[in-house]
């Protein structure tokens, strides 16, 4: 199972960068199956706010996040023994709080491959690979 970090989405919406954006379209496109993370569609509303001078609206935010549950093979959602996990992966493996949360959230949800460029990608943590595709 497969996983997209947050910046794989938002480069999908992004103009700056037209090259991230169409590795980032091809990637959501061709990687199957995938499972969005609770945590990475919040971050996607949060983080949307800075591409609404360059196109994308709150409107368009949600919409896109609407379309990213439809096509996901499933959601994982968080519970509480993450904190926990998070906690020991973060000090085990040098993570900000928030990628260790994610990156338990994966392993929790069975995911074997994490897309980001975030992390120090390439690498793996606890059998869950960390891909950078750009």
């Amino acid at each position: 199972m497969n996983a997209l970090d947050t910046n794989i989405w938002l480069y999908r919406h992004d103009t700056r960068d037209l090259d991230k954006q169409q590795k980032s379209k091809r990637l959501i496109d061709e990687t199957r199956p995938w499972v969005l993370l609770w945590q990475v569609g919040c971050e996607f509303i949060a983080a949307s706010r800075k591409l609404e001078p360059f196109g994308l609206s709150q409107k368009d935010a949600w919409d896109a996040l609407a379309d990213m549950q439809a096509i996901a093979h499933g959601i994982v959602l968080p519970v509480p023994q993450l904190w926990s996990e998070a906690r020991t992966l973060q000090a085990q493996f040098s993570l900000s709080f928030w990628d260790a949360l994610i990156v338990a959230a994966c392993i929790r949800g069975g995911v074997t491959r994490l897309y980001t460029e975030d992390m120090g990608a390439p690498r793996t943590i606890d059998g869950l690979s960390l891909v950078n595709p750009f």
